[in-house]
């Protein structure tokens, strides 16, 4: 099952792009910020891979860890990559649009009630990247309909304009492919040799832990199954992967005969304090 990094039937086009220090601009259920550290040792080096897919998005914080040359970025949530489409490009108008915002309650519901697909690209990414600053938890959540349900956080002092932040962003995402799709449709041109890193909506741990809308649609155990296929149909293809998901016995099933790394996380998305704190998360390998 263990593939080895250097092949010699790879030829690589790879060049290193200079980094910068960016970090994710939004926050995200489930993001991999804190788990760096702990998943850095298992990443493939530059030189194995020739291309980069992230199919589910969310925050981006292994893409800015890794800011590769070559990557191809997309989710299902049409906000979430709007937003990083307009970092890339516009992150100057951007910056100018994210100034006039308040946190005020008040000022919260009037803008979460506004219907995105009337504002400007630039103005939808700032209202998105407000909302995800000043909800509670600072949660993505939607309705049926696919409306931003989430209430108010009534946090003091929320960093809704990190200008900083946003230009090295911007700077790292400028050779990036952003696009909407299913995941499945987003890796159909995925080949040997390329990386790709899977970070789906997790397996709940129990039948009251569920979280998965951060769309309308949902991913629940069918979807789960339907990756655990496209996993191994690119293992197939020879490209390098990586997922991450929580530590459940379905899990466990679906890729028993991969590599399973345990990793330990704190996450605090559980509305009871006393059911927040460290738990075990998989990180599953071919390689």
């Amino acid at each position: 099952m263990e593939r080895p990094f250097h092949d010699p039937q790879l030829t690589l086009n790879f060049y290193r792009v200079e980094q910068v220090a960016a970090r994710p601009f939004v926050k995200w259920a489930g993001g991999k910020g804190q788990l760096l550290v702990q998943m850095a040792p298992f990443f493939p080096p530059y030189h194995a891979y020739r291309r980069y897919f992230e199919p589910f998005l969310g925050g981006g914080a292994v893409f800015f860890h890794l800011q590769p040359s070559i990557a191809f970025l997309s989710d299902t949530n049409e906000e979430l990559i709007n937003a990083f489409r307009i970092v890339r490009d516009h992150v100057e108008e951007l910056i100018q649009s994210l100034r006039k915002h308040r946190n005020e309650a008040g000022y919260y519901y009037q803008v979460r009630a506004q219907d995105p697909k009337t504002l400007s690209p630039v103005e939808r990414a700032s209202r998105f990247i407000f909302l995800n600053k000043t909800c509670y938890n600072g949660l993505y959540r939607v309705n049926r309909k696919g409306r931003f349900n989430v209430p108010f956080g009534r946090y003091k002092n929320p960093k809704i304009l990190d200008e900083e932040n946003l230009r090295s962003a911007s700077i790292a995402l400028r050779s990036a492919h952003l696009e909407v799709k299913d995941f499945e449709e987003a890796l159909t041109i995925a080949e040997r040799g390329d990386f790709i890193y899977l970070d789906p909506p997790y397996h709940p741990l129990s039948a009251t832990s569920s979280f998965t809308s951060y769309t309308s649609s949902g991913f629940g155990e069918d979807q789960q199954r339907r990756l655990a296929s496209v996993y191994r149909d690119l293992d197939q293809r020879g490209a390098l992967l990586m997922l991450s998901n929580s530590d459940t016995p379905l899990i466990r099933e679906l890729y028993h005969d991969f590599r399973i790394i345990e990793l330990q996380a704190n996450r605090a998305i559980n509305s009871r304090g006393d059911r927040r704190g460290p738990v075990t998360e998989l990180l599953i390998l071919n390689y």
